[in-house]
């Protein structure tokens, strides 16, 4: 009986030491299974299927699991289970927007496994590499880059008298003055704009090199900030002048386009198979630089939005990072694959002397829209987004709105400064 006693409690403690560990098993809770959070069907998923067949190639046994979520949502599921202390339910790799990053990073350092050692940081172009590391490490490899660009209905500039070269390396106030005679002449706006989504403000800044902070990436910087003050006056005389339709959302910006209402988008590159989706219209678009503030240092180049992918710090992390490593981290043929495939631009500058960015695209033209964005890309300002882009965004998005109604610039941005400075001590 007391061997039968002795045994009962031997199985016990073998028991509780197996089920120790469990809140912090990933989502898979397989070892053998690795799980990844991401957005976008069409886009982020679609790269890491296409990540997964080719990794599948060296290792057979490997098993990716894709859940897919709203971007607002994985925010949402990693702050509250990153900041309820347990790793419990977390998938091995995320895919965070850029802008977002450091805001999990600094909160959360111990979170995040350190890939530095499965990837070279300087094989990736410059403006990705703040937002992905901290303090000295590097907790992403990046993947997409946001490079902006003007695309232009051909048909519609050239019925008005202008040409692709006349959008070449403008100020936005150059366009401004175009817009006005291309509507007078062919009755259409250039663009469409979304008062509550300031994306554009964010697009024209950055070509600055500009942000809504300073450099540290905490400190607001809104009161002395001539290039937002810059943009701002841009934005408003855009709308004075009647020269964008107002959206709301997402679908009536495509439809903006598709259905042939304006003129222009200017965009991250990531917006090209919505434009592409309208068949009727292939070969009435091109794609020109984006214009630049009339400030000193500014360039034709900026970036809006992008993202990266993280491994999280759980059972699994090894794998998930191998498998990082492989595929997003150095394989210029899979970043071939990437743009033919999926038309996703990478950050990984070896593989931008592939045949596949330097592909015609009939659609435009048989302009090279890859090899002409990935050019863009090494023009980009690199900037600190900080912690508080969407936070600041909130302020300024009320604070637009008084300012279009007449409000003084100067008034604007001292309040939106008092409003921060408040908010995010």
């Amino acid at each position: 009986m007391k061997k039968i006693i002795i045994l009962l409690l031997a199985g016990i403690v073998l028991l509780s030491a197996c089920s120790s560990g469990s809140d912090e098993t990933s989502e898979s809770g397989d070892n053998d299974e690795i799980t990844a959070w991401a957005w976008d069907p069409k886009f982020n998923i679609a790269a890491l299927e296409l990540g997964e067949e080719t990794y599948a190639a060296e290792d057979k046994e490997f098993n990716l699991k894709i859940i897919e979520n709203a971007q607002d949502d994985i925010v949402q599921k990693l702050n509250t289970g990153l900041s309820s202390g347990t790793m419990k339910g977390m998938p091995n790799i995320v895919l965070i927007e850029d802008y977002r990053a450091q805001s999990f990073l600094q909160a959360y350092p111990d979170a995040f496994y350190d890939l530095s050692d499965h990837f070279n940081i300087d094989d990736f172009s410059d403006y990705k590499i703040e937002p992905t590391s901290f303090e000295g490490k590097h907790y992403g490899i990046p993947f997409d880059t946001g490079v902006v660009g003007l695309y232009l209905r051909t048909d519609y500039i050239e019925e008005a008298g202008y040409t692709m070269d006349d959008f070449n390396n403008i100020t936005w106030d150059q366009f401004i003055e175009i817009g006005k005679d291309v509507k007078k002449k062919i009755g259409k706006p250039m663009m469409t704009l979304d008062p509550n989504d300031l994306g554009t403000i964010r697009m024209m800044i950055q070509t600055a090199g500009s942000w809504y902070l300073e450099d540290d990436g905490v400190t607001p910087n809104l009161a002395e900030n001539e290039a937002l003050k810059e943009a701002f006056r841009v934005y408003k005389e855009i709308l004075d002048e009647d020269l964008a339709i107002i959206t709301s959302d997402w679908s009536q910006m495509l439809a903006g386009f598709n259905d042939g209402k304006v003129v222009s988008v200017a965009q991250g590159n990531w917006i090209t198979p919505s434009i592409k989706a309208e068949a009727s219209q292939s070969g009435d678009w091109a794609v020109a630089p984006i214009p630049k503030l009339d400030v000193p240092k500014a360039v034709n180049a900026s970036n809006l939005g992008g993202s990266s992918l993280y491994v999280l710090d759980v059972p699994g992390k090894e794998k998930a990072a191998e498998f990082l490593e492989s595929t997003f981290g150095s394989d210029e043929d899979f970043y071939q694959d990437l743009v033919t495939d999926v038309g996703a631009i990478g950050t990984y500058t070896p593989a931008t002397d592939g045949e596949a960015y330097k592909k015609e695209d009939e659609y435009f033209n048989d302009q090279a829209i890859v090899s002409d964005f990935s050019t863009w890309v090494d023009d980009i300002i690199g900037v600190n987004y900080g912690m508080h882009t969407y936070a600041i965004e909130d302020i300024l998005i009320a604070e637009m709105q008084q300012y279009l109604d007449g409000q003084d610039i100067d008034d604007v941005m001292n309040d939106a400064q008092q409003q921060a400075d408040a908010q995010l001590k």
